[in-house]
C-alpha cells in the first residue's frame, strides 16, 4: 500500500532485496534485508527513494507488511500504478540483489501491538490490506489469543493479496476470521451478488459496538469514510476506530 511521503529526522538506509513474490497480477512483495533496522510496529510504513541516472529523484511511502523479529527481514507489498514514478518500477523492474534507499520506521498512529488485549476490527479495502496483514502476522508470532476479524474489500477473487496464507492463518490462528467482500465479481457459488462495504456488511460481520474493539480501517479515502461513518452509525466508539488512506504512485 503507498502513501503519500511523510518528512521525518531518520536516516536513509540501503536495503538490498532478498527475495521477490508475485501476490496478484498487479502486486509484489518485496522482502529486504536492511543493516542496522532498529524495528517496527504493525502498521507503521517505509519512505522509498528512487534516483535516475539523471539525479531526478522520486519518493513514496509504503507499508510494511511483515511482523518484526529480531534480525528479520522487512517486507514491503506494492501495487503498481500505471501512471506511477516508483511503483512500476518496484513491480516489473526490481530483482534480487537489488539495493534501495529506505528511510523508516515511519507513523505511530496506525500500529497494533501485542500488548493490546482487546478484541480487533481490520477492515481493508484493496491494497490497504497491507499494514493490516502486519498485524494479523504480528498476533501469531506474539502467540497472543486477541480475537481478530479482518473485512477485506477486493475487486475479483483474482485480486485476493495473501489469499494462501489468509487461508491457513484461518485454520491455524485460533480466534482470527476473514470476511471477503467482492466489488466487480465474486467466487463461484458465493452467496452475495458484487458489492461494497455496506451497512449490512459491518452489522454482520464486524465485532458489535458493546466489544468496545480496536479497529484499523485502511484504504482509498472514500472506502476510508464510508465504512468509519458506517461504523459510528452503528455505534462505535469514534475514538477507537484509526483510520489510514493512502496515496501515491
Amino acid at each position: 500500500m503507498a502513501r503519500t511521503a511523510v518528512s521525518r529526522r531518520l536516516n536513509w538506509r540501503i536495503g538490498t532485496v532478498r527475495e521477490v513474490r508475485q501476490e496478484t497480477p498487479t502486486i509484489r512483495t518485496l522482502v529486504f534485508d536492511i543493516p542496522d533496522w532498529p524495528g517496527h510496529a504493525a502498521g507503521q510504513h517505509i519512505d522509498v527513494r528512487l534516483t535516475a541516472p539523471d539525479g531526478y529523484q522520486a519518493q513514496r511511502s509504503y507499508s510494511i507488511g511483515s511482523a518484526w523479529t529480531d534480525g528479520g527481514t522487512v517486507e514491503l507489498t506494492v501495487q503498481k500504478l500505471d501512471d506511477g514514478e516508483v511503483s512500476p518500477y518496484l513491480v516489473d523492474v526490481v530483482e534480487p540483489g537489488d539495493q534501495i534507499e529506505l528511510r523508516g520506521p515511519v507513523g505511530g498512529w496506525f500500529v497494533w501491538r501485542p500488548a493490546q488485549t482487546d478484541p480487533v476490527l481490520l477492515i481493508g479495502g484493496g491494497s490497504g490490506v497491507v499494514p493490516l496483514m502486519a498485524m494479523i502476522r504480528q498476533r501469531s508470532l506474539a502467540k497472543t489469543m486477541q480475537p481478530f476479524r479482518l473485512i477485506y474489500s477486493v475487486r475479483t477473487p483474482e485480486d485476493i493479496c495473501y489469499a494462501d496464507e489468509l487461508r491457513r492463518r484461518v485454520r491455524d490462528d485460533g480466534g482470527l476470521d476473514v470476511r471477503y467482500v467482492y466489488t466487480r465479481k465474486t467466487p463461484q457459488g458465493w452467496p452475495d451478488p458484487p458489492k461494497r462495504i455496506d451497512v449490512a456488511t459491518l452489522n454482520t460481520y464486524g465485532w458489535p459496538p458493546d466489544f468496545a474493539a480496536d479497529t484499523f480501517v485502511c484504504g482509498p479515502t472514500s472506502f476510508v469514510e464510508t465504512a468509519a461513518d458506517i461504523l459510528v452509525a452503528l455505534g462505535h466508539d469514534p475514538r477507537r476506530i484509526r483510520t489510514e488512506r493512502f496515496g501515491g504512485k
